[in-house]
């Protein structure tokens, strides 16, 4: 019985407003391998290779209660890959100027969110699991938490 493998492209088209400017790229979507095969199918994620980061660390958010959101900040620093790994939600990007929002429900694509940019994750489906690779170390100084201190600093002109 013989293996197929999907995919692999490490960046997907970009068909939406381009949200993030950054040195590391906008938020966007990128596809991960698949390997299909009768007995169920496997993709995997390589640091460098299909997330433009080498990963530090890994969380996943689960039982969700209906109508609840999470995320709701950026990140000075930090780079996420934000994959569906189970059922669906929504990731809104928000650059301070532009936002885009993709519908997450397959376990091999997840939306790329670069620094400086609010991520929020929405319209969780009963039992679903998002799955979050992380460039960084958790560190709470890297963190807006706050919309308008974020719209604040993201729409001062650099010096």
């Amino acid at each position: 019985m013989g293996l197929r493998l999907l995919g692999g492209a490490t960046e997907a088209v970009q068909d939406g407003p381009v949200v993030g400017d950054g040195p590391h790229g906008p938020a966007r979507l990128i596809p991960l391998p698949r390997i299909t095969d009768p007995r169920g199918n496997l993709t995997f994620i390589e640091s460098g290779r299909h997330v433009p980061f080498e990963c530090r660390r890994v969380f996943y958010l689960y039982d969700v209660p209906g109508g609840e959101d999470r995320g709701g900040h950026a990140h000075r620093e930090l780079q996420q890959l934000v994959i569906a790994a189970s059922g669906s939600f929504d990731v809104t990007a928000d650059d301070g100027r532009r936002q885009r929002t993709w519908s997450l429900n397959r376990s091999y694509a997840g939306v790329f969110l670069p620094p400086m940019v609010w991520g929020q994750l929405t319209n969780f489906s009963s039992g679903s699991v998002a799955l979050v690779l992380a460039s960084e170390h958790f560190s709470e100084a890297d963190y807006y938490r706050d919309y308008d201190e974020f719209l604040r600093v993201v729409r001062t002109p650099a010096a």
